[in-house]
């Protein structure tokens, strides 16, 4: 094994071919807080979106309890465990097309935490639910209470977040069959193949 090859490696990059792995050894990914984040985020986004508006006052404590997950979220994407860290899978916008060309032809590198389209995906969906909850709270406000524009800009962030999640579900799907791994297990139990 190169040098380089083995700094790849351990930087949690392995080459497409590179699948296998001895035994069955399985390594942890995802820390609690961040499989508790994920799924609890899931749920909640779809309370709020079916609340919306029917349920007002289980809608707004919905969107506080989202507005304090993203919160936190951002803050563990500084201090967090390795795989959680923003440092860990925020990419260049070039390095993120070459990932995504890559994988489209079926040679894109295995990541054990985020790959670098995943990575925007996290990035985008975190602004857009902070978006959502920034607009949620300024129409409780006196200041933007009834104010149509507010209400206009939180509707289309929603729709362009639910726009978002279709491509993060078909791509989660689209990994987990190029690397032979199931990812939403994964996002469960925090293991994934060892390198």
């Amino acid at each position: 094994m190169t040098a380089s090859k083995s700094a790849t490696e351990a930087a949690g990059v392995m080459p497409a071919a590179a699948t296998a792995s001895p035994g069955g050894r399985f390594v942890r990914v995802w820390d609690p807080f961040i499989r508790t984040f994920h799924w609890s985020l899931v749920g909640l986004f779809g309370l709020a979106f079916v609340t919306g508006d029917e349920t007002e006052w289980l809608h707004i404590r919905v969107g506080y309890a989202i507005a304090a997950l993203v919160a936190a979220r951002i803050v563990w994407g500084f201090v967090g465990t390795r795989h959680a860290r923003f440092s860990d899978f925020v990419r260049r916008p070039g390095e993120i097309a070459a990932y995504a060309a890559q994988a489209l032809r079926f040679t894109a590198p295995r990541h054990l935490g985020h790959n670098p389209a995943g990575g925007a995906m996290v990035l985008a969906l975190l602004v857009m639910i902070a978006g959502i909850a920034a607009t949620g709270f300024a129409m409780t406000t006196d200041a933007f209470w009834g104010s149509e524009w507010v209400e206009d800009l939180h509707e289309v962030l929603v729709y362009t977040t639910i726009g978002l999640i279709v491509p993060h579900v078909a791509g989660v799907v689209f990994s987990s069959l190029e690397h032979g791994e199931n990812l939403v297990k994964a996002m469960f139990t925090g293991r994934k193949r060892a390198p």
